[in-house]
């Protein structure tokens, strides 16, 4: 028997968005404690945006991340949208799934082969592994460059783009300006399918967990930019009931607010096995046959095939693309006409790291006084522990240094964006 206590402390990890540690405690032959922390100072988003007129939410909510400044920039305006009785239709429907296509394509890449792929062949980074798969590396910067030439054409700009505003958007694109797009986006696929078959040569830990997985779900298309709330626990609410499902609590150990589901008190998952779990049956017919022959079944839940599912989002997120390009025709105005009125509005979209949430209260001269924002990886936290706890004992045998891979392989599978968990906080201040 093994009496010696271990203490595995990693204070700064590495290849994710933001700043955060890990602490394993181990004693004996058992796990003892498992703590994410995010020590990241919050931001106070939803307080800057009290009092500011309605006008200004994308443009604030868009420099919340630097890595998915679209699905905060959208989601808000579909919430203050959704407030003032505005439902876009149409091309200018199609535009704002286009600009989202963009942010997926970049953000998978980023993540599949310059923070996850090293893991699973071994590599400190990404540019140690290039020297052994320069091939591989050039690829995934491509791919992100068409994603973020994509954001650009649409958004003003690469990251915070500018262009979307309630309503609509600034300025729309003419069909031929957006048929440039084609040939860089039919290179993005094949590039997206290569990256497919690569990754699902890698070798996965047998790792499985009964998740509760909850995603935006919508009746017509793979769900990203705007739907309905699914879970595998059979709900199927409204954005607007979002906030009675689940429950937002602090812990003492993480300056981002935990989630879990409010009737059971158990942590849920949002992400890229939610959204394939759930919305399989949106896939074109031929990404579901893929799917399938590099191993997936239309449920995953094995959390380090996340980058499978990942890739198959990207091609995806090409070919829808250009299914929109190809369909589109531009309409006479860039924004539709709308009037005030006090009111509240909700909106759920699909980030590349999960579910997010938006709420807006405004007053009848649509200035803002009251924002919630949920971030995926808040609401994943405490699943990533539950993750880690399960996961690490079966490697307590392991060196430090090879178990703290593991661990921080198994964190990374969430792609972490901790810059955005971090901007909601509730702040008591006592004064005597």
């Amino acid at each position: 028997m093994n009496d010696k206590t271990r203490t595995i402390k990693v204070d700064y990890l590495a290849r994710v968005e933001g700043e955060g540690a890990m602490y394993l405690k181990i004693e004996g032959n058992t796990l003892k404690d498992v703590q994410l922390k995010i020590f990241e100072p919050p931001r106070f988003f939803e307080g800057f945006l009290q009092g500011r007129d309605h006008t200004e939410v994308p443009d604030i909510t868009a420099r919340i991340c630097g890595i998915c400044p679209v699905a905060h920039q959208l989601s808000s305006v579909y919430a203050v949208e959704n407030a003032l009785g505005i439902k876009l239709e149409g091309p200018l429907h199609d535009l704002r799934r286009l600009i989202y296509c963009g942010e997926w394509i970049t953000s998978h890449a980023l993540h599949i082969y310059m923070l996850h792929a090293p893991d699973f062949l071994g590599y400190e980074s990404a540019l140690h592994m290039a020297a052994d798969y320069p091939n591989e590396v050039q690829r995934g910067l491509q791919l992100k460059k068409v994603g973020g030439q994509l954001q650009t054409f649409l958004g003003g700009r690469n990251i915070h783009p500018v262009s979307v505003r309630v309503g609509g958007f600034h300025k729309i694109p003419s069909k031929e300006e957006l048929l440039t797009l084609k040939e860089p986006l039919e290179r993005a696929r094949e590039a997206s399918l290569k990256t497919v078959r690569w990754v699902s040569t890698f070798d996965f830990p047998d790792f499985e967990q009964d998740y509760t997985f909850v995603a935006v779900h919508h009746p017509d298309e793979y769900a990203i930019n705007e739907g309905d709330i699914a879970s595998s626990d059979g709900t199927d609410i409204e954005a607007e009931k979002f906030e009675q499902y689940i429950e937002e609590h602090q812990a003492k150990h993480t300056n981002a607010i935990q989630c879990v589901i409010r009737a059971t008190q158990k942590p849920y998952q949002v992400g890229p096995l939610a959204r394939y779990s759930l919305n399989f049956d949106k896939l074109p017919p031929h990404i579901q046959a893929l799917a399938k022959e590099v191993g997936l079944g239309e449920t995953c839940s094995n959390p380090f095939k996340s980058i499978i599912v990942r890739s198959i989002e990207t091609l995806y997120a090409c070919e829808e693309a250009l299914r929109i390009i190809d369909n589109y025709v531009k309409p006479e105005k860039p924004f539709v006409k709308y009037e005030l009125k006090a009111a509240t509005g909700c909106a759920v979209s699909e980030a590349p790291r999960g579910l997010l949430f938006h709420r807006y209260t405004m007053n009848e001269k649509g200035d803002i006084e009251k924002a919630n924002i949920i971030p995926p990886t808040a609401q994943n936290q405490k699943m990533i522990e539950d993750d880690l706890w399960k996961f690490v004992q079966k490697y307590l045998d392991l060196p430090d240094e090879k178990l703290q891979w593991q661990a921080e392989h198994a964190i990374r599978n969430y792609d972490p964006c901790i810059s955005c968990s971090v901007h909601f906080l509730k702040l008591t201040v006592d004064r005597i």
